[in-house]
């Protein structure tokens, strides 16, 4: 299904995060990225989780509370595309989040447990759509998205992210 996604069913802007999408079912890629995310925010020293490579960049633990963050909206669209909510959806202010998230004081196995509730939620979510209901296409942010978009978009921007943390982090 991945290589058939349409470039009408997305903003051009996560091409890059659908492409890092490593699994055509949504649903596996969503369960096995989970399981990666556990293992690699458990390697990460305690003391690495409030550490930014630079001035003005996120900590570690605001880059993961990013990624909870943008589960929860992403699968809120995803459940608004896939009911055939033609209603547009707003964008939302990722740098508005982070400094009001306190993730800097979440500890650790918090923040994994609140992800894995999180992705859970969205496994469930996913399992629940229809073919029909994942190409089913909305709006967010003033562009056109599919609900199944908004799935390879979480489990592409994880991937991402993850990267991040270890060209930079660590």
């Amino acid at each position: 299904m991945l290589s058939q996604i349409s470039e009408n069913e997305y903003n051009p802007y996560y091409a890059m995060y659908i492409s890092k999408a490593e699994y055509p079912d949504i649903v596996l890629g969503l369960q096995n990225s989970r399981e990666e995310f556990v293992d690699f925010v458990q390697s990460i020293p305690e003391d690495k989780m409030t550490y930014a490579y630079a001035d003005g960049k996120w900590t570690v633990a605001e880059v993961l509370q990013h990624l909870i963050d943008t589960e929860r909206i992403f699968s809120y669209r995803a459940l608004r595309f896939a009911r055939n909510d033609q209603t547009p959806i707003m964008g939302f202010e990722q740098d508005d989040y982070v400094p009001n998230s306190n993730a800097n004081h979440y500890g650790k196995e918090d923040m994994l447990s609140d992800f894995v509730a999180v992705r859970n939620s969205s496994i469930t979510l996913f399992k629940s759509f229809t073919d029909e209901m994942l190409t089913r296409i909305g709006e967010a942010s003033k562009s056109p998205m599919s609900a199944r978009a908004a799935g390879y978009i979480l489990s592409g921007h994880q991937k991402h992210h993850c990267e991040i943390i270890k060209e930079r982090y660590l």
